[in-house]
């Protein structure tokens, strides 16, 4: 089972994917982490990543697709795998479609997690984190026993930058012009299912499974 996980920054779909790798005992690949392991490990495919990272540019789709590509031809990814982060637009989603096809391959579901844009806001800029020891906490739903201070070591909690409420409007305008396409493309391809992502996580994570498993 192939699965690429699709929603907004903030609709909880890396949590989804990692509940769903975990179910059906198969990765969860975020291109991130694959990133980071290429170059830890001075990989061709990594050294190559890393000089257009070093320059701030951005890692071409063929090259990130190659990368892709190596992880998932690994044993661990026979019975499938959960893409989390990958592919972001059009362009990037044709050159994976155009290589899983050379090898025999297709992507089986494309699983939208759902949720209005005020909701992300809302959720996001509730979040607070703490530097100190990494523990995070959201004001409405899983607040600290002191306003503002850390549970764990009492350090003092802040709101990211990635969480303010500009940033998080500008992160969802950047999604709806360049990933909200991709909800048509796997429409076209008879494979997305959409999710209502408003909901508890653990109701999420049933439909989502009731949506495989049809």
């Amino acid at each position: 089972m192939k699965i690429i996980m699709l929603g907004a920054p903030g609709a909880g779909k890396g949590t989804q994917a990692k509940m769903i790798a975990d179910k059906y005992d198969i990765p969860h690949i975020s291109t991130g982490d694959i990133f980071r392991a290429n170059i830890k490990n001075g990989t061709a495919l990594g050294m190559e990543a890393k000089g257009y990272m070093d320059q701030g540019k951005l890692v071409p789709d063929e090259l990130t697709v190659k990368i892709l590509l190596d992880r998932v031809a690994k044993d661990d990814c026979k019975h499938g795998y959960v893409l989390d982060g990958f592919p972001r637009t059009i362009p990037q989603a044709e050159v994976l479609d155009k290589a899983l096809t050379e090898l025999n391959d297709k992507i089986d579901y494309a699983i939208n997690v759902d949720v209005p844009d005020e909701n992300i806001i809302r959720r996001m800029s509730g979040r607070r984190a703490c530097l100190n020891c990494g523990a995070t906490y959201h004001i409405a739903h899983v607040p600290p026993k002191t306003e503002g201070i850390c549970d764990r070591c009492g350090n003092e909690l802040i709101l990211r930058d990635d969480d303010k409420e500009e940033t998080v409007k500008n992160r969802l305008t950047v999604y709806h012009e360049q990933t909200q396409p991709l909800i048509d493309f796997y429409t076209a391809k008879g494979v997305l299912k959409d999710v209502d992502g408003t909901q508890d996580m653990q109701v999420v994570f049933d439909n989502i499974i009731a949506c495989l498993e049809k």
